[in-house]
């Protein structure tokens, strides 16, 4: 078998899979269709059961998928598949290349009590729904902050110097988009995470994925009984420690002569650099004490292996912070009270997540729905849901945006089904809050200006202009037409948290009363169409 052409063949597919998520998070110009994207985070391991679970349909059965293609051929999932597997692999790959003459890794005993334990609580969680270890731990979820937090807001600020740049010289091919960043809290996160992963993998590896990662353990079980393995043969080994030192997973025990298949993440280093064909790659015959395949077994040629392998991966893709309060109050129109807090019991969540409960025990805080946002308006959570919501996306009206009322991209794209897909129409009356104005707090009220930037931008005509006093109109609020967008609050002049009209969300969410359309009284002449 030619194990270079074996190992170049996964290389490939890993950095395929690697770009396609990755530009799913950074697409600024959404030049990917919603369905393409599904396809491409279709194979995601946690995700994909959460979601399976919520939908029970094929279309989330990547999971499956994975299961199956890691008892055929081993953990092929982490080294093809895992963004955040192939990200350490460029740590690995540095490391490997600055230090050509000396042993990069060695063999290293395994932690199973450290490694099934983190397994156990996860599954724990899962059952419980709560997904805060989920979220902390699996490795998709953590790639997809990395993009969102780290790599976008990079792409967006090197697009917005080359859009200025070429604006200047009367070019508009690129536009200058927004930099809307996460909360410093969330960002420090992320960026002592990707610090931490990036160490751990230019140091040892693979050492995240076999000691830390619940998915990297679950599919080790599973790949213990893979029927295409990687073997040592004891008669040929001289034990020169060339393919333990190319080994990632550092589960190559010289001493004995075995391989750690619990985590073996598959990934063919080892094969071309040993120069006693002395490692093989094929299928195991046990015997006691023995990895050594029987006399006579048949061996895999290269081209059915790397057919194998790329017919495997290449078709299931086919299956598939707050503003400041005001200072001192002084002049202005009549009496003017103390502001009044205008702070929501209930976080807002997204329109198809149905409810606060259910979103909670579902989301896995990846950021895909966030990234995709074209109003921003998601945000990642600090305290908004509490700890086990830490990082979920929330709707921050206040400061970011507001839910564009022909926008159901984030139902689109949700891998864990926390966002389940609706239809136009059902999202348009989707009643994810509603409006609460706090009279006090108008700048109508407070200062006798006109205003109406609320009214003005409700889709629905929810928040209405009424009669005040000396000429003055001031907003009324019709919350059985109020589907909680967010439209009226973002623009008010007002500082949070002392916003004169606010979204109050809604635990569950509800249908809204379709607006009644107004009768027009333009009565069309015969010279408005003269031809």
């Amino acid at each position: 078998m030619n194990f270079k052409m074996l190992k170049k063949t996964r290389v490939i597919l890993a950095l395929l899979f690697f770009a396609f998520t990755l530009f799913s998070f950074i697409d600024i110009y959404e030049m990917l269709p919603d369905s393409v994207v599904s396809n491409i985070i279709f194979l995601q391991f946690a995700p994909s059961i959460l979601k399976f679970l919520q939908i029970l349909s094929l279309s989330a059965s990547g999971f499956i998928v994975i299961i199956l293609l890691t008892f055929f051929l081993g953990r092929t999932y982490c080294s093809v598949i895992c963004p955040l597997g192939i990200l350490q692999d460029f740590f690995s790959y540095i490391a490997r290349k600055r230090n050509k003459k000396k042993i990069l890794f060695k063999f290293k005993k395994a932690h199973p009590i450290i490694r099934y334990s983190l397994l156990a609580l996860t599954i724990l969680s899962f059952l419980f729904g709560v997904t805060l270890v989920i979220n902390l731990l699996d490795p998709y979820s953590n790639a997809g902050r990395i993009f969102t937090y780290i790599f976008k807001p990079g792409v967006v600020w090197v697009n917005n110097i080359i859009a200025s740049i070429l604006q200047g010289q009367k070019i508009y091919s690129l536009h200058i988009i927004d930099l809307i960043t996460a909360p410093w809290s969330i960002t420090i996160y992320v960026i002592l995470f990707f610090a931490i992963i990036a160490y751990l993998s230019y140091k040892r590896g693979r050492l995240f994925c076999n000691l830390i990662c619940p998915v990297g353990t679950l599919l080790g079980l599973v790949s213990k009984k893979a029927l295409l393995k990687v073997n040592i043969l004891t008669d040929s080994c001289t034990k020169c420690g060339k393919c333990a030192s190319a080994c990632k997973s550092e589960c190559i025990d010289l001493k004995t002569q075995k391989i750690d298949y619990s985590r073996c993440v598959a990934c063919y280093n080892c094969l071309p650099v040993c120069e006693d064909d002395a490692i093989r790659y094929n299928k195991l015959t046990f015997k006691k004490n023995s990895v050594q395949p029987t006399e006579g077994e048949k061996k895999i040629d290269r081209r059915g292996a790397i057919a194998t392998l790329l017919t495997i991966t290449a078709s299931t893709t086919i299956l598939a912070q707050h503003g400041n309060g005001h200072g001192k109050r002084h002049g202005g129109f009549g009496n003017r009270p103390d502001y009044k807090l205008a702070l929501r019991e209930f976080p807002v969540t997204p329109p198809g997540s149905k409810g606060l409960e259910r979103f909670n025990s579902l989301c896995t805080a990846c950021g895909l729905c966030i990234s995709a946002c074209p109003t921003n308006v998601l945000q990642p959570a600090i305290t908004e849901y509490g700890l086990a919501g830490f990082m979920q996306p929330h709707m921050d009206y206040a400061h970011a945006g507001f839910c564009n009322f022909d926008c159901n991209r984030c139902s689109e794209i949700c891998p864990t089904g926390a966002i389940l897909p609706i239809p136009m129409e059902e999202k348009q009356l989707t009643q994810l809050g509603k409006a609460v104005f706090v009279k006090r707090n108008c700048v109508v009220h407070r200062d006798g200006t006109d205003c109406g930037a609320c009214s003005e931008h409700c889709p629905t005509k929810a928040v209405v202009m009424v009669p005040y006093r000396d000429g003055l109109v001031i907003p009324e609020v019709n919350q059985d037409l109020c589907i909680g967008c967010g439209a009226c609050e973002h623009p008010c002049p007002v500082d949070h948290p002392h916003k004169a009209i606010y979204i109050e969300g809604s635990p569950e969410h509800q249908m809204a009363e379709k607006p009644k359309e107004e009768e027009s009284n333009h009565k069309a002449l015969e010279e408005d169409f003269p031809f």
